[in-house]
């Protein structure tokens, strides 16, 4: 058992994901819980999460350093690595260059970094702040181009932390890292699946006879999450789909064409594009986008519910990263409300079902596989809930609805043809809302600049930007200047996550 102590972490669950899959339980808890949990689990080792704050901020959280005196290893990774300096008596303060992204470490001898083959390798970070003076006993045992802090150790106490993530995918050694700790902490794996069929009985403890109605977009999730509700109560499913008018046209297929012969259940299909867009007008502020059509949705699904008396739940595909950005532990930060999180209204009637909560990408199109869902739904490009609204800075109007539209068509066909779909995660074109100078016609032509954005991850936790060839780009770029009117310029986003979501709004 590994106690995990989180401190506001956008991927502190990620952590336990990792353990886990090695085959060693852990429980997360907040660090106002730690000690007693300690007391009642008996931990082999102890894992302090990153976290937004800074060690010297009013109320940034922390925990008492009694915890050190316990015996237990320790594992302090990026604002764990900076509070187990501060509490030992180190110094921490703000660097004078902050890291996001990728970043070389090199490394020395240390138990922590046992039998990686090299000294040095790309890691993740996401810090503004670092260790400049050592606690007492601790020692540097490895370090980056910018920070000397890249790791410290004090091997007597058996005490590590990394100013790094080694629980994110593009953390190259990153599980081999982990892997290390638990053998320092004598943890022994077990083997552990994904189990499916526990899923299907608890939605059925759940529900019992009574009926869900399913928030069915089209997307991986919301299909995959559909078809673990239907296994386990069956017609007592009542999928509906809300046609905001926001979404790509392919997810009207996979919801009028696929879903039917899948599961010989019709989906019932409001249109409500045109109080969608009464609704948006004049809302230029992401947050309120994303939490417009959030409560615009649950609006019309209990309006829907209401001509059902039996139905009491809301089924939806929210996945752990959706819970993540939505603020998901007392210490963690903001980073957008998720439609199907933030976006939902305090006094809902509908008691909410989210077979998928925690899981991630990857792993919902794992459970999608073992249900037997086709390959156009399990690997189709994920899309927002609230759809284009968010992909295009400013007012959503019918008119810039049409030009997105437009443009991102041809972000995807060309994509595509290039042979790329199965090597990019996801593609997508934005409106800017910033307009720039160009010339056409040998006239001067003021028009607005569309953003490209293409990257590659495994759980949308961390990403790197998509080495496009130039030669696609250019074509992308020669397509939507010429055929989509009042467009001046493509640009290409190659910033990695962090600091940059996925999404710009």
């Amino acid at each position: 058992m590994i106690l995990i102590i989180d401190f506001g972490s956008q991927t502190c669950h990620l952590i336990g994901r990792r353990i886990k899959e090695m085959g060693v339980k852990n429980t997360i808890v907040i660090p106002e819980e730690a000690i007693e949990k300690i007391k009642d689990l008996h931990p082999k080792g102890i894992i302090f999460s990153g976290g937004p704050s800074s060690v010297y901020a009013k109320n940034a959280p922390t925990i008492n350093k009694s915890i050190f005196d316990l015996g237990l290893p320790v594992l302090g990774i990026c604002y764990g690595q900076q509070l187990v300096a501060h509490l030992l008596h180190g110094k921490v303060k703000s660097g004078n260059i902050k890291e996001y992204g990728p970043a070389n470490l090199t490394v020395k001898k240390s138990p922590l970094f046992k039998n990686i083959p090299v000294e040095s390798f790309n890691v993740w970070m996401s810090h503004g702040d670092e260790v400049v003076d050592l606690p007492p006993g601790f020692e540097y045992v490895a370090s980056t181009e910018n920070i000397r802090s890249g790791s410290l150790a004090n091997e007597e106490r058996k005490i590590y932390t990394v100013q790094f993530h080694p629980e994110v995918q593009h953390t190259e050694y990153g599980t081999e890292i982990l892997k290390n700790f638990l053998n320092i902490c004598g943890e022994t794996p077990e083997t552990t699946e994904i189990d499916i069929a526990g899923l299907i009985s608890n939605i059925k403890e759940t529900v019992g006879s009574k009926k869900v109605v399913m928030a069915l977009s089209g997307g991986t999730d919301s299909s995959v999450a559909a078809a673990l509700i239907i296994k386990a109560i069956g017609k007592n499913l009542i999928p509906v789909y809300i046609d905001s008018g926001l979404m790509r046209d392919d997810a009207f297929n996979i919801v009028g064409n696929i879903f039917p012969k899948l599961f010989n259940i019709n989906p019932i299909i409001v249109n409500a594009r045109k109080i969608f867009l009464s609704r948006l007008k004049g809302v230029t502020d992401p947050e309120k986008k994303r939490k417009t059509i959030g409560r615009l949705y649950v609006e019309l699904f209990e309006k829907e519910a209401q001509k059902l008396k039996e139905a009491v739940f809301l089924g939806q595909g929210t996945t752990y990263a959706d819970f993540i950005h939505s603020k998901s532990t007392k210490h963690a930060a903001l980073i957008k409300s998720h439609h199907n999180v933030g976006g939902l209204p305090k006094h809902m009637k509908l008691k909410l079902i989210e077979p998928i909560r925690y899981f991630y990408t990857d792993q919902v199109r794992f459970i999608g596989e073992k249900l037997g869902l086709p390959k156009e739904v399990i690997f189709q490009q994920p899309f927002p809930g609230p759809g284009f609204a968010v992909r295009m800075l400013g007012a959503v109007t019918s008119d810039r609805l049409v030009k997105l539209r437009q443009t991102d068509s041809i972000v995807v066909e060309e994509i595509n043809k290039a042979g790329l779909k199965d090597k990019i995660f996801q593609y997508f074109a934005i409106l800017t809302n910033t307009k720039t100078t160009a010339i056409k016609g040998d006239g001067r032509f003021y028009g607005e600049a569309v953003a490209v954005r293409a990257y590659t991850t495994l759980d949308r936790m961390t990403v790197d930007w998509a080495k496009i060839p130039y030669e696609v780009l250019q074509k992308i770029s020669a397509r939507i200047v010429n055929e989509v009117p009042e467009v001046s310029r493509v640009v290409y986003d190659i910033t990695t996550k962090p600091p940059a979501t996925m999404e710009w709004e």
